[in-house]
């Protein structure tokens, strides 16, 4: 099973688009709320050496930013 991961805050419209995106693809995630949560913010820059928000955890991969080909290319490889 495939493990995706969205470090996001709530007021990014990048990482709302990120989520309604994956949503529609009928794609499961877990949030990360990075604005209340230290531990997973300190996760995100610790993985992907980036503070910027949206960040997306396909199973090891870190893609940064809304760049629906590099999910896409992602997702495909899991599905």
């Amino acid at each position: 099973m495939s493990k995706i991961i969205v470090y996001s805050t709530p007021t990014c419209p990048y990482c709302n688009l990120v989520k309604d995106y994956l949503k529609q693809k009928g794609v499961e995630f877990e949030e990360k709320d990075v604005s209340k949560n230290r531990v997973a913010a300190r996760e995100m820059v610790e993985r992907s050496g980036e503070m910027g928000v949206p960040q997306i955890d396909i199973n090891g991969t870190i893609i940064v930013g809304f760049n629906r080909d590099a999910i896409d290319g992602e997702l495909g490889k899991i599905k």
